[in-house]
């Protein structure tokens, strides 16, 4: 990272390693400000930032060194692919000093500077983040504010921002002008590197609310079938009603409706009497061969898919069907595109809730299958400064529980069965799946029925190449 204090970096860099993760790229943020509150317990004012302050000069090098320490312990002994370096870098000597740090460990960098000269802009963020740092623990907003005013006034005098068209011509960087206004792209090298961009360029800090909720309880959910397209229950068509009346108390200006391809959210959104979107990748995780069984039918008939499936449920792929990492895959157009917008209402299936719970929430791969998305509940997620405040709202429809607790003897270890050339586990030969529907024809019938509805089709990306070495992100 590069940029004056109160840029947003600290921001970005979450963010964005929030984001990496959730695709499957081991990411981790080095905070060199936390390595400072770390050596010098007691911060007294801005004097410890003056150029001209040889001793703290020192000190914050050390910071930056031991920073950098970590970072390479991180890349070479802990699997991670990318370290995000999280401090100013206002200096070409001090960016010289990572590069050096890089060349010497085989690491690529890619630089990313924020540079905001609203001042509206930067007091915002001063007085919603900074003032509640650790720094200013006791002191009162007035003076907190000032004294981070004059902080940083004492990175301004030597900030030297990147230069592409000369100095800086060689690296591969992005520069994040007033908050996402304009974008200065340099030599992206590879694959990580433009995915990085293209992320960044689809962000924004306008306030929004998100909503996830599950479509109506379902049919087959009364019968503990997994998959198909079936309608709503009883239940599941008083939840819409239910639905439609709570969106409207929340009196949201432009909010866009969401929902998947199949019957049951179909029939959610049908309730709202709000024009929605039908996105092919809000479909339900395929469950393969699997469709439309209990999971006693599947325990049954197919014992050792249930075994395998509950030793790794994150990497598991169904027989003719997907995993969770296949649909967190598929779902990556849809996070960029939610990234976007402002008021979005998401009606989607239990699994596909989960993965896009697992992105705003900051939820491990481990964790992500087993998050709690009953039926008839509206999580409503409202994006705050470093992450996500989420609230749970029941609509009081019953409905019945879809929740399987992992299960007590699964216990991780080793990837079990491998498909040839893949790192999917998969226990048995693929034999021919059932369809979702019974017909082309029937589907076509069904989407005419809803003149409602504007079909939106994503194309699913394919899963990135794997990094041929290790990248440090400054």
């Amino acid at each position: 990272m590069v940029g004056l204090p109160a840029r947003g970096k600290t921001y970005i860099s979450k963010k964005l390693t929030r984001y990496l993760n959730w695709i499957g790229v081991p990411t981790k943020v080095f905070n060199v400000g936390e390595y400072r509150r770390e050596a010098v317990k007691h911060y007294s004012s801005y004097d410890f930032f003056r150029p001209d302050n040889e001793e703290a000069m020192k000190v914050r090098r050390q910071c930056a060194l031991a920073a950098l320490r970590d970072v390479k312990q991180y890349l070479t002994e802990e699997a991670g692919q990318i370290a995000v370096f999280d401090a100013t870098n206002t200096t070409r000597e001090r960016r010289g000093m990572i590069l050096n740090f890089a060349k010497e460990n085989g690491f690529k960098v890619f630089f990313i500077e924020s540079v905001c000269n609203d001042p509206t802009v930067v007091a915002t963020n001063v007085m919603e983040v900074k003032l509640s740092s650790p720094d200013y623990r006791d002191c009162n907003s007035t003076d907190a504010m000032e004294d981070f005013m004059k902080r940083i006034n004492c990175y301004q005098a030597s900030y030297q921002p990147l230069d592409p068209d000369d100095y800086d011509r060689e690296l591969s960087l992005i520069k994040v002008i007033d908050v996402g206004r304009r974008f200065l792209v340099n030599r992206v090298q590879d694959h990580i590197q433009s995915r990085i961009v293209y992320y960044l360029m689809n962000i924004h800090v306008q306030p929004r609310t998100i909503y996830l909720c599950r479509h109506g309880e379902s049919e087959f959910n009364l019968k503990g079938k997994i998959g198909g397209d079936s309608g709503l229950s009883n239940r599941g068509k008083k939840f819409a009603l239910a639905l439609n009346k709570f969106v409207e108390e929340q009196n949201l200006k432009d909010l866009k409706v969401w929902t998947s391809q199949l019957k049951r959210t179909i029939q959610t959104a049908e309730a709202l009497q709000l024009p929605y979107e039908q996105w092919k990748a809000l479909n339900e995780i395929d469950a393969g061969v699997c469709e439309e069984m209990t999971y006693e039918e599947i325990r049954d008939q197919h014992p050792e898919e249930f075994v395998l499936r509950d030793q790794d449920k994150y990497y598991y792929r169904y027989p003719s069907g997907e995993s969770y990492q296949d649909l967190v895959q598929r779902l990556e157009p849809v996070i960029m595109e939610l990234e976007r917008q402002e008021n979005v209402l998401v009606i989607c299936h239990q699994a596909v809730m989960r993965c896009l719970l697992a992105y705003f929430l900051d939820k491990s791969a481990d964790e992500m299958p087993y998050l709690k998305c009953p039926l008839h509940t509206v999580l409503k997620l409202t994006p705050v400064a470093y992450g996500c405040r989420v609230e749970s709202i029941s609509l009081n429809i019953e409905a019945v529980n879809t929740h399987r607790e992992r299960p007590e003897e699964a216990k991780k270890g080793p990837n079990p069965l491998m498909r040839r050339n893949s790192v999917t586990p998969l226990a048995s030969p693929e034999p021919t799946k059932k369809p979702r529907i019974n017909s082309f024809e029937e589907h076509v019938a069904v989407s005419s029925a809803l003149p409602g509805c504007v079909p939106q089709e994503v194309p699913t990306q394919l899963p990135g190449q794997p990094l041929l070495g290790k990248a440090c992100l400054t």
